[in-house]
């Protein structure tokens, strides 16, 4: 066993290794340090300090002019020319930039825009089980879980029903190796594929981002490309890093949390009957205690570029430290009995969205209503739904990524009639 974070051979073990070692990490007096590549001839050597307490990565999250979410919060960093071509995520921003650029998003999202896309998820949750009861699948992923959240946030952006198989593609194959150890050949090749994914995700986007600055639509892409925000509306780099941010992290982080929630309730049949014996009050707990136990983002990086004290260590401008979540949302300090799954916790301050701050996850709120909408949908039309065998991982150290899961059900007597709308 590796208790080496920084070594890719540590993702691969099972998960109740890793979660042994952040255990063990935790209960150290200050953060550790793990070196990525040791120093070569003319290149320095690379490393980060981990940052594994629930306290610790809060504290870092809200502190942007400490902590810098820039040049990039992934492991590694994008290299400046990817930056340069496909332009700046809103993650991978600080200070006035970030904030402007988060207020032309958020302006986008009115209440009409929200209060559609809720209505939209509850429809899209039903329609995704009407065809899993027709067509009996046995992979959970492909047929359910990414569904809801491509959906959702294609008909959310306004994107043609013609291009959205291919959006789908691209997602695929821009996010199937992020922080995953592979061989040479596939890292010489992968990389590309990926970006190639993304590029011509950005070109179609872009293209109909021009479409609607001609003629508007009542959809987020034309919000975006026609808001007028202190004078600023989202160019086309600008639209198209969203998109993507968007796209990757908003299917994929949802799509993780669902079938990590599906297994969840598989392995704890207590749970799953508490939750059914009244899912209105229990719903909201249980898409909690999902998103904490799985925790679809593992970690996020951040650059120091001010002097500060934090977790008994002083940190100076250039380190790089990593806020990993994986280990806050199982602090023995914040939540008692961490492993266990329990749908009634609460308080539950887990940092499944981040740790606060002004990188708090813009789609927190319709991440955790689809989740609601979907498992609604899922436990009570459908008899008996569950996990078969363990989820397929893909041992990345960025997301907590489940690549397949075999699942079955029985359908339920009689005609399947779709359920009543979600009740608020």
């Amino acid at each position: 066993m590796t208790g080496n974070l920084a070594d890719p051979a540590f993702w691969q073990q099972p998960p109740a290794d890793r979660l042994k070692e952040f255990a063990r990490l935790r209960a150290l007096p200050e953060p550790v340090y793990f070196t990525e590549r040791p120093a070569r001839r003319r290149a320095p050597e690379r490393g980060h300090w981990a940052l594994v307490r629930h306290a610790d990565v809060m504290e870092a999250s809200r502190l942007p002019k400490v902590f810098a979410s820039a040049p990039g919060v992934t492991t590694p960093e994008p290299a400046r020319w990817v930056r340069a071509l496909f332009g700046d995520s809103m993650v991978n921003l600080d200070g006035a930039d970030h904030a402007q650029l988060r207020k032309v998003v958020s302006r986008a999202f009115t209440p009409r825009l929200l209060a559609e896309t809720e209505r939209d998820i509850h429809a899209v949750a039903a329609r995704i089980v009407d065809d899993m009861l027709r067509e009996r699948p046995e992979e959970f992923v492909a047929a359910v879980s990414s569904r809801l959240p491509l959906e959702v946030i294609c008909n959310m952006m306004g994107i043609p029903q013609e291009y959205r198989a291919e959006i789908a593609d691209r997602v695929n194959h821009a996010s199937e190796n992020i922080g995953v150890e592979r061989g040479l050949a596939a890292r010489l090749r992968v990389p590309g594929r990926g970006l190639r994914a993304l590029a011509r995700m950005q070109r179609m986007v872009a293209g109909i981002g021009r479409e609607r600055r001609r003629h508007p639509a009542d959809d987020l892409i034309s919000a975006l490309v026609t808001a007028n925000v202190d004078g600023q509306a989202l160019g086309a780099r600008q639209l198209g890093a969203f998109f993507s941010l968007l796209m990757v992290a908003g299917v994929e982080t949802t799509r993780n949390a669902i079938t990590h929630g599906l297994t969840l309730l598989t392995e704890h049949p207590d749970q799953r009957d508490l939750l059914l014996s009244d899912f209105e009050r229990y719903a909201e707990g249980a898409v909690e205690e999902m998103v904490r136990h799985s925790t679809p983002i593992i970690q996020f990086r951040r650059t120091v570029v001010a002097e500060h004290t934090l977790g008994g260590r002083t940190f100076r401008p250039g380190e790089k430290v990593v806020l990993y979540y994986a280990s806050a949302n199982r602090d023995e300090a914040v939540f008692p009995d961490p492993d266990a799954f329990d749908i009634t916790r609460s308080p539950n301050p887990h940092l499944g969205f981040g740790g606060g701050g002004p990188h708090f996850c813009l789609g927190a709120h319709l991440a955790k209503v689809e989740m609601k909408a979907l498992f609604r949908e899922l436990l009570t039309r459908p008899v008996d739904l569950r996990a078969v065998g363990l989820p397929d991982l893909a041992g990345s150290n960025f997301d907590n990524r489940v690549r397949s899961l075999r699942f079955a059900f029985s359908p339920p007597v009689g005609p399947a009639e779709p359920a009543e709308p979600l009740t608020r």
